[in-house]
């Protein structure tokens, strides 16, 4: 565990991560303490960045779109956060990871069912990337287990 973190703090994360719509007070009577010390925990986590995010986690098929993920392998001479800054700038672009590994970056986007739109959109992804060396796609089609924590 992290420095500053408690026993108290992992709990309530991963409480979190299973159902983020628990208030502090249902968090406290699960956990068996008071809902002020849920809220100083909380303010404690947010203050130190560890909680990042409240968010949710649509079904894409449900709502008609699919949902892509980009393998990006980038050529070492390259700035990374330019990169990066770049393709934060796109709209379908959703969730953006930087990776040690087979890649360099893992991109998450959302976008149209319809093939061809979707392709017009991976190709201006791609060239957004200077010292793109290689991209693996991967068509997600059901997200099976998603826990944070």
């Amino acid at each position: 565990m992290a420095k500053g973190v408690s026993e108290i703090d992992i709990k309530i994360l991963k409480l979190l991560s299973k159902d983020a719509r628990l208030t502090y007070k249902e968090l406290a009577e699960i956990l068996g303490t008071t809902r002020q010390r849920v809220s100083r925990r909380m303010d404690k986590l947010e203050k130190a960045g560890i909680v990042k995010k409240y968010t949710v986690i649509p079904d894409y098929e449900a709502l008609g779109y699919s949902h892509v993920v980009l393998g990006i392998t980038i050529k070492p001479s390259v700035d990374m956060d330019e990169i990066v800054e770049n393709l934060r700038q796109i709209d379908e672009v959703k969730i953006i990871e930087r990776a040690l590994g087979a890649h360099s970056l893992i991109v998450h986007v959302i976008g149209p069912k319809d093939m061809r739109e979707l392709e017009k959109i991976i190709t201006a992804i791609s060239r957004k990337i200077t010292g793109l060396e290689k991209m693996d796609i991967t068509f997600i089609t059901d997200v099976v287990k998603f826990e944070t924590l």
